[in-house]
């Protein structure tokens, strides 16, 4: 893959989390009936950093559990033959709540599609919101964020990398497009 550009570094990435945080805020008219839950495997830090700048505003704690969608996905037989499936965690309820479903990038809505059935699996809510920090478009479903870090319009030969640093070291998110010279083989 060739590095196109640096789309955002830690600070604008902290900024678009503090902003969606406020946005959630403010949307909701408080935190009293919301909870967060992150999409593994980003998602999830992703969650844990909103709910920590969400804390800051309204000096309360906020619900933050782990979704996994793994038997969810429409095409879990493309991704591998035996699968990887991790634990979901959610230790509350989510029935009447606003939960805020919380994602690295949006692209085709397929991800939040497979969120959204195993989120009604498990209850109720009185909404689900979705945040995503990246949307990068070519949407192939009717999903549309509630929240967004960053829109960046990209071509579909190109892909978005998020970094965090709790998985790769360091917090940014960078434009990457295949290598034609060795033909996608890395």
């Amino acid at each position: 893959m060739l590095e196109k550009a640096k789309i955002l570094d830690q600070e604008t990435i902290q900024r678009s989390l503090t902003r969606i945080a406020h946005e959630i805020v403010e949307k909701n008219k408080g935190v009293g009936d919301v909870c967060i839950v992150g999409i593994r495997t980003r998602g999830v830090h992703l969650a844990n950093r909103l709910a920590a700048s969400i804390k800051q505003i309204e000096s309360r704690e906020i619900s933050v559990g782990i979704l996994d969608i793994t038997l969810y996905r429409d095409d879990l037989t493309l991704i591998a033959y035996q699968p990887v499936v991790h634990k979901t965690e959610i230790g509350f309820d989510i029935t009447d709540k606003n939960v805020i479903l919380v994602d690295d990038v949006l692209y085709s809505g397929r991800t939040i599609r497979a969120a959204l059935d195993a989120l009604i699996d498990l209850g109720r809510p009185k909404t689900i919101q979705l945040a995503v920090l990246i949307d990068r478009g070519h949407r192939e479903l009717p999903i549309r964020p509630d929240y967004v870090g960053k829109n960046i319009p990209t071509a579909k030969q190109e892909m978005i990398e998020v970094r965090l640093l709790e998985i790769d070291g360091k917090d940014e998110v960078v434009l990457v497009e295949k290598d034609e010279r060795n033909n996608g083989l890395e």
